[in-house]
Formats: C-alpha cells, sequence, structure tokens
C-alpha cells in the first residue's frame, strides 16, 4: 500500500509527512517528505490545551476541557495544510491510506490516560480514504504505556541496513526515546528523558528563539555539576522499563538562577546523561547509536552523546534514511498494521502484557 503518515510531536513545532510504501512488515519504498510549521495562533491553541490538561490531569474527557475544542481544531486545519500540500505535489501518486496519529495533549499512562486531538473523520471526509487514528489508546487500556509507538518501525528499517547488532535508535524530539534491537530481533524500548523540550523551553523564555540552533549558545556556556547532579535525581531514572514520559514531567525549576548561555550548555549535558543512564537497563550496550529526530542536528548535544554513551553515534540521513521524518513514516507504517490486525506495541516496547493491536479507523462517509 502506498500510504501517507503524519506526526506532530511534543516540540509542537509543526508537522511531519511523508509517504512510504509498505505492507506493514517489510518496507517496499519511500515517497515524497516534508515538514510544515504550525502558525503561531494553532501552536497557542495547541498550548492552551495542553496546559488544562496538566492542570486536570485526571479529565481524560474531551468534553471536560473547555480548550480541547479549539486546538482539534487548530490541529485539523494545520493538518489539511499539510496533506493538501503532500497530495498537490508532482510525485505524489495515489494514496491507498493516511495514518493520522493527531497532536498529544496529554499522556498519563499511570492514570490509564493518553489524549491525542485532531479530526480523523473530518480529514476522511474531506479526502474520501481511510484514516487510521488513535493508535495508543487500546495500548494504554491494556495496561501499556502508550509509548513510543515507533521500535516496531524502527525494525523493520534496521532489517534493512545490515547494521551489527546489538543497535539502538534514539529518536530527539521534544522527549527522547530509545529502541534497543537485539541480533534475535529482541526489543526494548522507553523514553530516556528530555530531548530538546527542555532546550526549547529555556530558549524561549530568555528571548533567544525556540529552539539551540546548532547548539551555538550551549557552546558557549559551562555546565553546572551542582544543577545536573538535582536533574538527575528525578524519580523516573530509578524506574524499570519499558516506560514513558510526558513531555512536560521535567521542568526548568532546577536551572532557574544560571545564565543563558550556562543553563543551555546544562540542559544539553543533562539530556545526553540522562540518555547514558538508560544503558543499565538495555540488555548489553548498543554497537552503534542511530540519531534521528531534530536533535541529531544539534553539534554540541551530538558531541555530549557521544562522550556520555562511548560508542558512534550515526546520524540516520548517513544511512540512507529521512532522520526529521522517521516517526511519520512510523505512521503510515502502523495505519498499514492496523488494517491488518497484526500488533503495533509489544511486551518490550511499551510494557503491554501481549502483542497488542490497535488504532481505530475513520472511513469516509457513504
Amino acid at each position: 500500500m502506498r500510504v501517507l503518515g503524519l506526526m506532530s510531536g511534543t516540540s509542537l513545532d509543526g508537522i511531519d509527512a511523508a509517504i512510504l510504501e509498505t505492507d506493514g512488515e517489510t518496507l517496499l519504498g519511500f515517497g515524497p517528505a516534508a515538514a510544515f510549521d504550525y502558525l503561531p495562533d494553532e501552536r497557542q491553541a495547541i498550548e492552551s490545551a495542553i496546559a488544562d490538561a496538566l492542570a486536570a490531569p485526571h479529565a481524560a474527557s474531551r468534553a471536560a476541557l473547555p480548550s480541547f475544542a479549539a486546538a482539534e481544531a487548530a490541529v485539523t486545519a494545520a493538518h489539511i495544510r499539510a496533506i493538501d500540500a503532500m497530495l498537490s505535489g508532482p510525485d505524489a501518486g495515489r494514496i491507498d491510506l493516511i495514518g493520522f496519529p493527531g497532536q498529544t495533549v496529554l499522556h498519563r499512562p499511570d492514570l490509564s490516560c493518553t489524549v491525542q486531538v485532531g479530526d480523523a473523520c473530518a480529514l476522511s471526509a474531506r479526502y474520501r480514504i481511510d484514516v487510521v487514528h488513535d493508535f495508543r489508546s487500546a495500548d494504554v487500556a491494556a495496561g501499556g504505556q502508550g509509548a513510543p509507538f515507533v521500535p516496531l518501525y524502527h525494525a523493520a528499517l534496521a532489517a534493512t541496513a545490515g547494521l551489527d547488532h546489538p543497535v539502538a535508535f534514539l529518536n530527539l524530539g521534544g522527549v527522547g526515546n530509545v529502541t534497543w534491537i537485539g541480533g534475535d530481533g529482541r526489543l526494548l524500548a522507553f523514553d530516556t528523558g528530555p530531548g530538546n523540550g527542555l532546550i526549547d523551553q529555556w530558549m524561549v523564555q530568555h528571548g533567544l528563539g525556540s529552539f539551540d540552533a546548532d547548539g551555538r549558545l550551549a557552546r558557549q556556556g559551562q555546565i553546572s555539576s551542582p544543577v545536573m547532579d538535582r536533574l538527575m535525581q528525578h524519580a523516573y531514572f530509578a524506574r524499570a522499563a519499558p516506560k514513558s514520559l510526558d513531555r512536560y514531567d521535567f521542568t526548568l525549576d532546577a536551572v532557574q538562577g544560571l545564565g543563558a548561555a550556562d543553563g543551555a550548555a546544562t540542559l544539553t549535558a543533562f539530556t545526553a546523561v540522562s540518555v547514558a543512564a538508560s544503558i543499565p537497563l538495555l540488555p548489553a550496550p548498543p554497537k552503534a547509536w542511530v540519531l534521528c529526530g531534530g536533535g541529531r542536528r544539534n553539534a554540541t548535544l551530538v558531541a555530549r552523546l557521544t562522550e556520555a554513551l562511548g560508542a558512534p553515534c550515526i546520524n540516520a540521513d548517513t544511512l540512507g534514511w529521512r532522520g526529521d521524518t522517521i516517526e511519520a513514516e512510523a505512521f503510515a507504517f502502523l495505519a498499514v498494521r492496523c488494517l491488518r490486525g497484526l500488533p503495533l506495541s509489544v511486551p518490550g516496547t511499551t510494557g503491554v502484557p501481549q502483542p497488542q493491536t490497535g488504532g481505530r479507523i475513520a472511513r469516509p462517509p457513504h
């Protein structure tokens, strides 16, 4: 099938879109891929919904949070803009299916709650095509973490590359997450801690833009060891894997009082050290780490990771993959698996008790 996959992650910067040809088990071809920014008012609507959700984390119902309707409208409009652009491109071709995970505004698996906004039915009606959505709920309802949800696609990618095992995929979005793949195909995956999220928040707080381009500000600063020690005392790091995070489980409280450059340096080091802290949770140290997501372009972060991990850090792009859109491709892959009734998660990826199917299908009206 030729599938359009979408992803709007915890960084809230916009939407990644990619066309993938797959049967849900093997990768048959890659179509166009692109990124689309959220408009300022769209991002503001999403941030308002997140703030309301964090203030009332027990309210799993969208109706309980009045800002959700505005956020859903904003997310849907942004995805329509992205899909229109993808389908009008000269290389778009026929699309058989859309994989639409929506925008996460609350992820509390400990409360059996994960909430994404975005109107899949509106997309299905507009494009007259089946849209697979709500990928995570069945996993959480069955006792899983509902994240990370890309590992099965990571395994499919690794199978095409002939990498030495064990190998780890490290996605650096708002949150960091690792997928460990053993030589026997065994998987273990979990969120490692903050990815770019805290660094981005720090930059915004200081009026220095929305992210630290290439880690330039971090390179100018000094790492505060006392602050690092406090950050690494977070209870999350003592939990067994698999495990997952909401982006806002970590805050900037510990770095307040540092200068802008020192704070950026410390938060960048924190991301790297928190990834390194995951190694004892893995069955064996990876022979290499494949870097995906926006953080792979932060040279200071990559240098810190290489130092902390003691193993090669390989940019996914150097393997011929598209490091920015791997998650969008993954939701195209998972959409086909949903149609075929194949598992979207397994015990090693989310802690779900047994391989778990999931997703729902919005079909166009007759």
